[in-house]
């Protein structure tokens, strides 16, 4: 079973201002697809971000590559 990354770029923006940007950012995801509003959701949940107002996905891109990160509960 091959195991599946997204690549994507985005943009975020804070309600109480400022912003952050990621460009060729890698996460690994179960399946072969994932939606913007789930890539999104996960991005916030993950960086633990407070008072997000917009996330913009943008050039996403599905590849093959071994996940880099360990299934939870593994040491």
């Amino acid at each position: 079973m091959s195991e599946k990354r997204v690549v994507f770029d985005f943009e975020i923006d804070f309600s109480n201002g400022g912003g952050l940007q990621g460009q060729e950012f890698r996460l690994d995801i179960e399946g072969d697809t994932i939606s913007d509003a789930a890539l999104a959701d996960y991005i916030v949940r993950d960086l633990r971000l407070l008072m997000v107002k917009e996330v913009r996905i943008l050039k996403k891109a599905i590849i093959e590559e071994a996940h880099k990160r360990g299934k939870e509960g593994d040491s």
